[in-house]
């Protein structure tokens, strides 16, 4: 049996986050039964040569230890007698394989000013808690001849608590805000609407939805007087989800990001000196954005714990977001709702609900698609490992490592050959202009790298091998080049994973002037193949 600590970077993290962490180099302290069965020890630690060598994981509610297994025992996968559980180490294929099992691409050939736009999820829990919607919605145009337009819709929500208040976003939240845009420009007849009425229309989708979640649903639940009526209404209400919703009229060239929580989203634009400039079009909204903090307090006056630790009532992070109804209810509700049916206790701070609201914070873009322009929508897993400008560079990097090897570089290893090609050997410098450290008040920084020990100045941190850029950004917040802490990131089984990192929904809309055949196809190269079904 061999036992070692994990890279430097996973060590460090894991004193500084949890305080739990050690490593050992002999027979693991009190191992149950399955460790036991798990690990073959050899004389004098020589492994008969014929024998295979596997890495696993030994994981702990507070603790990871790397280690080989010899021969071809099984690994055990349940928790011991002792709750850690074995897990064999994934290899770089089958992390990549992880990683792109959820991609999705899709070349946009409209002639609308988007060209390309790339998906990807990495879940942390089981269920993920994170979902993700687009639409196109063709508008006819106003007036004889002006022929018809586009609404692009993109949206990533980030649910807590369960899954369900997320998933009623994506089946919902665009319709509503469409449905509301739709009436707003037909009252405007010929006349555009005024930007303050869109930006109202938009609020107005979001907040008709959260009422639908929350209110009206208990409505329902007590018409009813069913449980089982109660049990599928009141879930979405129970739960809790940020949303972040970009809003692109091709007529216009406008694009509207609507903020409800901590998601974010990040526009890349390249400046005159040929590097890429970031540009947030998003605040993150919790409890530590001063922002946010004093308009609760202006709201509740007097409730000196309306904002504690950070959070709302010292519970709730984001100061925005759908459901988590028990920040809603007035305690009568809540009241008759665990009475006679379910539900949490409202926290004892409670008094004057509602304290947590889904109208968003609506910002106004002007894009220019011959500029090259791309957004990037992400929730906030992205942003606990990654900065605006590192995600700005690295897509930045990925365009031109691609239009790179379009022009014929060589095939293996041919991003970072081609990467090297166009920049030298510098590769941890990314083309992106360098903002300011730490960003507004209130915005999240990377605390994942401190967890994990990773210096943000490491030489060839990054790197580029793959068709998706989504799946690209994601790899890269992992660990990038270094294959060996993507791997036992990847590895570690929910809800064990929780801990380092978070579910993970990325989107990049890409703006330009491409072909018009008025279709969307999917991009199959960096597309995940869909997994058959079985045949019963």
């Amino acid at each position: 049996m061999y036992v070692r600590r994990l890279p430097v970077a996973l060590v460090t993290s894991l004193v500084v986050g949890y305080g739990a962490w050690y490593s050992y180099t002999g027979p693991g302290p009190q191992a149950g039964p399955a460790v036991a069965r798990s690990f073959t020890s050899t004389q004098g630690g020589v492994a008969d040569a014929a024998a295979p060598t596997r890495t696993v994981l030994v994981v702990g509610a507070d603790e990871i230890r790397q280690g080989t297994i010899v021969g071809e025992v099984p690994i055990y996968k349940p928790t011991s007698d002792d709750n850690h559980r074995i897990v064999e180490m994934l290899s770089p294929d089958q992390a990549t394989q992880k990683l792109r099992k959820l991609e999705q691409s899709f070349s946009v050939k409209r002639g609308q000013g988007v060209t390309r736009f790339d998906l990807v999820q990495l879940p942390s829990n089981d269920p993920i808690e994170d979902d993700f919607a687009e639409k196109i919605v063709e508008v006819p145009g106003s007036t004889p001849g002006s022929g018809n337009s586009d609404w692009m819709f993109w949206g990533v929500f980030d649910g807590h608590s369960g899954w369900t208040t997320s998933a009623t976003l994506r089946e919902s939240l665009i319709s509503y805000v469409a449905r509301e845009l739709n009436d707003t420009y037909k009252a405007a007849a010929s006349q555009k609407p005024t930007p303050e009425a869109i930006e109202l229309a938009i609020k107005t989708g979001f907040t008709r939805l959260d009422d639908e979640i929350v209110h009206k649903s208990v409505e329902k639940v007590f018409k009813a007087s069913s449980k089982t009526v109660a049990a599928e209404l009141l879930q979405p209400a129970l739960s809790g989800s940020c949303a972040l919703l970009s809003f692109y009229d091709s007529r216009s060239k406008l694009l509207r990001v609507a903020c409800t929580g901590d998601s974010r989203a990040v526009l890349g634009r390249r400046s005159a000196s040929g590097k890429w400039t970031a540009t947030a079009l998003s605040e993150d909204q919790t409890g530590s954005n001063p922002h946010e903090a004093n308009r609760m307090r202006k709201e509740h006056p007097g409730e000196e714990h309306v904002i504690r630790n950070g959070r709302v009532l010292g519970g709730l992070e984001p100061t925005r977001a759908f459901g988590d109804a028990v920040y809603k209810w007035s305690r009568e509700v809540a009241g008759r709702l665990r009475e006679n049916f379910f539900g949490r206790s409202p926290s004892p701070l409670l008094k004057t609900p509602p304290y947590v609201t889904a109208e968003p914070v609506v910002t106004t873009t002007k894009i220019e698609p011959e500029k090259g322009d791309f957004v990037v929508l992400a929730t906030d897993g992205l942003w606990e490992m990654l900065t605006n400008e590192e995600v700005v560079g690295l897509v930045g990097r990925w365009m031109e490592t691609q239009a790179a090897v379009a022009g014929g570089a060589s095939s293996g290893s041919q991003f970072d050959r081609a990467w090297a090609k166009i920049f030298g050997s510098h590769k941890q410098q990314l083309p992106v202009e360098q903002g300011t450290q730490g960003g507004p008040d209130g915005q999240k920084t990377p605390i994942r790298l401190q967890q994990w020990g990773i210096d943000p100045e490491a030489k060839d941190r990054f790197t580029v091998r793959d068709k998706n850029v989504a799946t690209h950004l994601v790899r890269n917040a992992l660990g990038g080049a270094n294959d060996e802490q993507v791997c036992a990131l990847l590895t570690l089984p929910s809800p064990f994973s929780r801990r380092y990192r978070d579910d993970l929904t990325v989107q990049v809309i890409f703006f330009g002037h491409g072909e018009k055949t008025g279709e969307v196809t999917v991009n199959l190269e960096a597309t995940a193949p869909l997994e058959p079904k079985a045949k019963l």
